[in-house]
């Protein structure tokens, strides 16, 4: 499947995840988003769009709660 057929709000996600230099947190994908993470639950809906990615085959999840781009 082309990344091209992704919303595009998962196409942003799955960038910075791509881009990044290892596995990455939660937290770390919404702070290069922009997204405010401060806030109890602010980060639930990008973990659920992470999770789907990761569900797809886009990424991959690893313990303690990473991700990081399939190879």
């Amino acid at each position: 499947m082309d990344k091209g057929a992704l919303p595009p709000e998962y196409q942003r996600i799955l960038a910075v995840v791509q881009q990044a230099a290892g596995p990455v947190m939660t937290r770390q994908v919404g702070e290069a988003l922009g997204l405010d993470t401060g806030g109890r639950g602010a980060l639930e809906p990008l973990r659920g769009m992470l999770t789907k990615l990761a569900d797809r085959g886009w990424l991959r999840k690893l313990t303690a709660g990473k991700f990081t781009a399939r190879l």
